[in-house]
């Protein structure tokens, strides 16, 4: 099973708006970003070795994000330097270099049809989940309106991927990331 984009529409804004040198991931991702709206994702060229590490690592740094400290505004040093000791133990040079592997290989994936299992981009991608909770029958109206707020914001600025060998490695590697993704 695919995990729910609805999340994900919400980190794109969260994340479209407030990316940091320590962007946590997951429910720690969106329980520390401060609102700051001038700031972008900054996309790198994935190579295969940090698609592998990313996998090897997933599951240690959501271990560790999912223990992040509430400091406020103020990042915690000890538990910083918890998260680059994570990162580096599965080849990455910091957290921050985690971080951008981890946001890239996001931002591919937001744009991969998991049944086709093609890229067809984010905007796509947005625009079906946004179709999907419109006709959800089921959905709480205050999460429903909330949720149909998120996606409309997200698709009024979809991220571009600047480097499109970036959703080829997602695509080849799709099923090994998604097991490694906490499932919804």
């Amino acid at each position: 099973m695919r995990p729910s984009l609805r999340p994900l529409a919400a980190a794109l804004v969260l994340f479209a708006a407030a990316p940091s040198a320590y962007v946590l991931t997951g429910a720690a991702f969106a329980q520390q970003q401060p609102a700051a709206a001038d700031q972008e994702v900054k996309q790198v060229a994935l190579t295969a070795k940090q698609v592998d590490n990313y996998i090897a690592a997933k599951k240690d740094m959501d271990a560790l994000t999912e223990k992040a400290p509430d400091t406020g505004d103020k990042p915690d040093p000890a538990f910083l330097a918890q998260l680059d000791a994570g990162a580096k133990k599965h080849g990455f040079a910091d957290y921050t270099e985690y971080d951008e592997v981890s946001s890239n290989i996001g931002l591919a994936m937001d744009g991969v049809d998991p049944q086709t299992k093609k890229y067809v981009g984010s905007e796509v991608m947005l625009k079906k989940e946004l179709a999907s909770v419109q006709a959800d029958k089921q959905m709480p109206a205050k999460d429903k309106k909330e949720t149909i707020d998120q996606l409309t914001a997200a698709l009024k600025n979809p991220p571009k991927l600047q480097f499109p060998a970036n959703a080829d490695l997602v695509i080849k590697n799709y099923d090994r990331l998604m097991a490694a993704m906490p499932q919804q």
